[in-house]
């Protein structure tokens, strides 16, 4: 799809985005200013437009400024990229030309509207949601601007997000990361069984858990037993340097019998063939060793596994 708008705006809908859900829903743009006439705007009679909002006592550079709003609203075209937020989204669409006016409604109505082409849209082409959070404040600031209108400066930056496009840097920093993560696996598979106990206690220590028993010296059934002191859960830890599906099997059972955890880990770097968990089992977590090198990564311990081939 030829995506490649010629203009792109931030556009406020209503005070505080007030008016968001109802144009989403109903496909339009609204605007205010209900203050301005809409004849000379529909005329492009901007000096007109600009002695109203001096009549109404502006200073010459709010005025223009206003202008610039007014402007942009009745004057870009059908390949002018409106964006917004609301709902925790980015939102965007493109306008039909004509500006309909709907008259003075009082400060809590838009006075005017266009209709959207289509609809409005908070998702990338590809249906990738854009979420506030997956996006850089750099751009999501924009919606702090305290007017209405404003040009988007973060402009590549959107539409290779709209296009669903992934960052030359990013994909090689992602590459990088990747063999990072196959290198800390090799070494993991490689690790003597104490270290490997040692390592998995450092991973847990690190994300908040707490042990409650020494480690290897707990429950005759499980190697690490744990609390969480935020949730209070428990977890049930069972660390194992070689397995097969049956011994998991066996202790799955042996932490279902014991029912006092909410969490079963199950803990390797390597095994005979396939290791599967019951199905529908969201607090069941088996770590193999891509998962443990990923987690040591995380929590800061590559140079922990350097230190263990140097």
């Amino acid at each position: 799809m030829d995506f490649d708008p010629k203009e792109v705006r931030y556009i406020k809908l209503g005070p505080s985005g007030a008016w968001a859900r109802d144009a989403f829903a109903a496909g339009t743009l609204p605007f205010m200013y209900r203050e301005i006439d809409h004849t000379p705007c529909m005329a492009g009679d901007w000096d007109a437009v600009r002695n109203q909002f001096l009549t109404q006592g502006r200073t010459a550079g709010t005025a223009s400024d206003a202008v610039r709003e007014v402007r942009d609203y009745y004057d870009l075209g059908v390949d002018c990229l409106w964006i917004t937020f609301a709902d925790g989204h980015l939102w965007w669409a493109f306008a039909a030309p004509g500006v309909e006016w709907l008259g003075d409604r009082g400060e809590h109505l838009p006075a005017r509207q266009r209709r959207v082409i289509g609809e409005w849209r908070r998702t990338a082409l590809d249906g990738t949601p854009l979420t506030v959070r997956s996006l850089s404040s750099a751009l999501t600031r924009t919606a702090a601007y305290r007017k209405t209108i404003c040009a988007v400066e973060q402009q590549a930056y959107l539409l290779r997000r709209i296009r669903g496009e992934t960052d030359p840097l990013a994909e090689e920093a992602g590459a990088l990361q990747a063999q990072l993560c196959q290198t800390a696996a090799t070494i993991v598979r490689d690790l003597d069984w104490r270290d490997f106990e040692i390592l998995v206690d450092l991973i847990f220590t690190r994300a908040g858990w707490r042990r409650q028993s020494a480690l290897g010296q707990g429950e005759v059934d499980v190697d690490l037993l744990l609390d969480h002191p935020t949730t209070g859960e428990l977890a049930w830890v069972q660390i194992k340097t070689g397995t097969k599906q049956a011994e998991l099997t066996d202790y799955v059972k042996r932490f279902e019998a014991d029912g006092s955890c909410e969490h079963f880990f199950f803990v390797c770097h390597g095994g005979k063939g396939a290791l599967r968990l019951p199905e529908e089992r969201p607090r069941y977590h088996l770590w193999l060793a891509d998962e443990v090198a990923a987690r040591a990564i995380e929590a800061g311990l590559l140079d922990w596994l350097i230190a263990r081939r140097a």
